[in-house]
């Protein structure tokens, strides 16, 4: 696979990954001061994460080197802790979205 067709694949997850925080910050905008105070580090992590993982491709992009498995390790990694902590967010905003 070819450097820039893996930079497209990235950028298209992450862009996935983009939609679902807006979503969760923007259920975490109507929750109660107590419910966001829960969930802000998580969402706070979250942001983090998109931005390191959308410089990462931009350097991938703009560099274009030849050995980028380490890099790409590292973006596995990343997105597994993306996953990881939006599935924690999910859910404290589910707990919130019953009553609980």
């Amino acid at each position: 696979m070819e450097i820039k067709d893996y930079c497209r694949n990235v950028e298209m997850e992450l862009n996935v990954w983009k939609s679902r925080l807006y979503d969760v910050v923007r259920k975490m905008d109507q929750a109660a001061t107590g419910d966001k105070e829960k969930i802000f580090e998580d969402i706070n992590g979250l942001h983090i994460l998109v931005s390191d993982l959308e410089d990462r491709v931009d350097t991938l992009r703009t560099s274009c080197p030849t050995d980028w498995q380490p890099v790409d390790e590292e973006i596995k990694v990343k997105l597994g802790d993306l996953e990881s902590r939006y599935k924690e967010a999910r859910n404290v905003m589910v707990d919130y979205d019953f009553g609980g």
